[in-house]
């Protein structure tokens, strides 16, 4: 039953106060704060990515028009622009950093039996990849990337089981992304799907050597022997699934083991890939199929790039970037958490366009998404009286 809360309120439901208070405490953010907190911050910048605000003008603008339905959405007064700006810039950024970690966990054992992932696979898989974020050399002089550019990179790890980040790294658009696999904690078991640009087998066969597998792309130059040949069933695309040894005098010293080429066809593209692999136990279909999986990390940074505030930032420093970057992420697994605890069939898309235009309206969330059909209906009234009796 609802009892007069807002969608703003209902949506910040679902997140914890003693999980994110623990976070706050353990950098002290709260210390000599008399007014706005983290929390309030936090709600402030969720509320700026559910509506999807330009500027801190533009929400300054739209709490004082909406100031009368704010106190009862957890947000206690309207905050002034200046406010908002010093909290981004003061405020440590790792608070929302830790307290998205709180909802990946959450977010995780919600869509741990997520049906739309390959059957023949029980590891966990995830993908990796970097989205690149251009800003203004002149505005962001600390983000190095080209002579005359910047720009900010944000790594992750991505679960394939429900397209929910696990880590997230963000960097100066100058680092290469190879260099996020030492930052990695390999988890025994594992699968890391990832792009030819990772390949470094010293990398790789740390992977190996803590017990996780990798999926990725051979390189064109990749010089090997082959040891044994596997049959193959070409109808299905496969083309090769080989046994080999890295032959070069560096590659053979970085990865002394055997590693599985996998050569598949794509007819739909027309496109032949050469993938490998240091798992041998699941099919060469499989290992080609898992590739096409990393697709999701690409759909995920299209998404929030597209339908969060992350490619225009309301600050200029590192710290008010990563902080509206960590509260982007937070706002999209608050989204993906309801979604699930609620039994919504609405894509994240759908909900967060819902979201963006009911905030502050007085309904229950299952409410929002329940299809009515409208009929037009004759009203008989009985007080008005009838000249002719039929």
């Amino acid at each position: 039953m609802n009892q007069g809360k807002t969608v703003f309120a209902q949506i910040m439901s679902h997140i914890s106060n003693y999980e994110f208070d623990k976070c706050v405490a353990r950098y002290k953010g709260n210390f000599k704060v008399q007014s706005f907190t983290c929390l309030e911050h936090f709600y402030v910048m969720c509320f700026a990515q559910f509506t999807y605000r330009e500027s801190l003008r533009d929400i300054e603008a739209c709490l004082t028009a909406l100031s009368n339905k704010l106190y009862h959405s957890g947000i206690k007064n309207v905050v002034p622009k200046s406010t908002l700006a010093e909290a981004n810039e003061k405020r440590n950024w790792q608070i929302y950093a830790d307290f998205a970690q709180v909802l990946i966990k959450e977010a995780r054992l919600l869509y741990k039996t997520d049906n739309d992932f390959l059957q023949e696979v029980d590891n966990m898989a995830y993908a990796l990849d970097s989205s690149t974020i251009d800003l203004c050399l002149s505005i962001f002089p600390w983000a190095k990337f080209r002579k005359k550019k910047a720009a900010i990179k944000m790594h992750t790890l991505l679960d394939l089981r429900g397209s929910i980040p696990t880590f997230i790294e963000i960097t100066e658009g100058l680092l290469h992304d190879v260099n996020i696999l030492d930052k990695i904690l390999i988890e025994p078991g594992a699968i890391y799907v990832m792009d030819k640009g990772y390949v470094d087998f010293e990398r790789l066969y740390k992977i190996t050597d803590n017990k996780g597998f990798f999926v990725t792309r051979a390189k064109d130059n990749m010089a090997f022997r082959r040891v044994y040949s596997s049959k193959v069933d070409k109808t299905t695309g496969l083309k090769c699934d080989q046994k080999i040894k890295l032959t070069g005098y560096k590659s053979k010293k970085n990865y002394p083991e055997y590693l599985r080429r996998v050569k598949y066809h794509d007819n739909l593209t027309g496109i032949t890939y050469e993938f490998l692999t240091n798992n041998f136990i699941l099919s060469a279909f499989v290992i080609a199929q898992l590739y096409k999986e990393r697709w999701k990390i690409e759909l995920f940074f299209k998404w929030i790039k597209q339908h969060l505030r992350i490619k225009v930032f309301y600050g200029t420093t590192y710290n008010a970037v990563c902080c509206q970057i960590w509260i982007a992420i937070c706002a999209y697994l608050i989204v993906a958490i309801i979604k699930k605890r609620l039994n919504l069939e609405q894509n994240l898309y759908t909900l967060l366009q819902i979201f963006s235009l009911s905030l502050f309206e007085k309904t229950p969330i299952n409410e929002l998404f329940i299809k009515q059909e409208y009929k037009n209906q004759t009203i008989q009234d009985y007080n008005q009286l009838t000249i002719f009796d039929l």
